[in-house]
């Protein structure tokens, strides 16, 4: 394909796609999305083959270590990746990263994910430095954007970004000097978290408000306002206390606050009345995680329930399905599809509620361990081999229509 860039209009803001090479780096979501699904089929039965059988991964890592890391920042950082450099340009109007830049950036975190599957071949420092530069050159481009734009009202996303990149570090540091799990692990996902209660906030009532509208409904989703900004402030303290002192009643406390405020939060975006179209509805479903999430981790800090599966409700609930939901919708968006779930999405949907239903159930029967990790495991293998199927092609092809 040629070169285009479109020229700036007298006025206006530049914008366009470098067209030269492969479809899949003409956008964003392209390579990201397709480089996460194919990550979260991988990683996880890589995972359920260790615990069931025994397979080597991780090397000097430890399997246990790697199947936490690729999740957290393997897999998830794919998704916020693809997301933004998708988001960001049409928030700032400028330009978004394609062609040889995405290929290069793409490039980085796909380093990355080969050297963690066998860390021992290049060697463990080297291979934890590659896969450490990505999230802090993602932080970098995306925040060149958005100053250069002048949208400062997004600049906490790269604050985000900087908190994982630095969970990252501690987590490569807390795995390899023997004090794997804690802290980071809980730093990552509340970062994760709190990115879905900013960005989710914003796009989940506001495509509900427009197929409501597009329906004829009377009642609509209330728009984003000060109990929403509030809703985010008691999420980020409520996570901040979690990675720092889990178990306390300061965190216990706050937990149980923000699992209040964000069912509230969740209420008033009217979410069914949007089930007939599923592909609106998971994104309800996906954030309903969020306040069962922090229930989850106060009913932990009372003794009631254990702290891992706690932490799972929020990774494989809150995290994944939301991710699920948004890669579908956007891809769809993106590349000239209906936004409406075909049979197949909705079968990935439904996989991906028993992974994030059944992991946490260890915690009510622990002599079925590693039965219910392989169910849980598999269910998620399933939601995102789906997705490739129907939306692989999608994500390397050219636009249609």
């Amino acid at each position: 394909m040629s070169e285009d860039r479109s020229k700036p209009r007298r006025g206006g803001i530049p914008r366009g796609l470098a067209r030269t090479g492969p479809a899949l780096f003409s956008y964003g979501f392209r390579p990201f999305f397709l480089g996460a699904a194919i990550a979260a089929v991988v990683d996880v039965a890589l995972w359920v083959g260790a615990l069931t059988l025994g397979w080597p991964v991780g090397g000097g890592y430890g399997f246990v270590a790697w199947h936490a890391h690729e999740m957290l920042f393997g897999f998830s950082s794919a998704v916020v990746a693809g997301f933004l450099s998708t988001a960001v340009p049409n928030w700032t109007g400028r330009l978004p990263v394609s062609g040889r830049p995405l290929m290069a950036l793409s490039g980085l975190w796909a380093a990355g994910r080969l050297v963690m599957l066998a860390p021992d071949v290049l060697g463990l420092v080297p291979s934890l430095v590659i896969d450490s530069l990505f999230l802090p050159v993602l932080a970098l481009v995306c925040g060149r954007e958005i100053v250069a734009g002048r949208k400062w009202n997004n600049l906490p996303i790269v604050g985000l970004l900087i908190l994982l990149a630095l969970a990252n570090l501690c987590f490569h540091l807390s795995a390899t000097t023997g004090r794997f799990g804690g802290a980071p692990s809980r730093l990552a996902v509340s970062a994760l978290v709190v990115m879905i209660t900013i960005i989710g906030g914003r796009i989940v009532p506001s495509f509900t408000r427009n197929w409501l509208n597009q329906h004829g409904a009377e009642r609509m989703p209330v728009p984003f306002g000060r109990f929403d900004g509030v809703a985010v402030v008691v999420a980020a303290l409520a996570l901040l206390a979690w990675s720092v002192a889990p178990g306390r009643p300061i965190a216990t406390g706050l937990a149980a606050i923000a699992a209040i405020v964000h069912a509230v939060r969740l209420a008033r975006w009217r979410g069914f009345a949007t089930f007939p179209e599923r592909l609106l509805f998971i994104l309800h479903v996906a954030y309903a995680f969020v306040p069962l999430g922090f229930a989850w981790i106060a009913a932990a800090g009372l003794g009631l329930v254990g702290d891992v599966a706690a932490l799972h409700v929020m990774t494989v609930g809150a995290v994944s399905t939301m991710m699920l939901a948004v890669m579908t919708r956007a891809t769809r968006g993106h590349t000239g599809r209906r936004l409406t779930a075909s049979p197949l999405t909705q079968i990935s949907y439904a996989a991906m509620l028993v992974a994030a239903v059944v992991r946490p159930a260890v915690d009510f029967a622990p002599e079925a361990a590693t039965l219910i990790y392989a169910v849980a495991g598999m269910a998620h293998v399933a939601a995102f081999v789906l997705f490739l199927v129907e939306y692989g092609p999608m994500l390397a092809t050219v636009r249609r229509g």
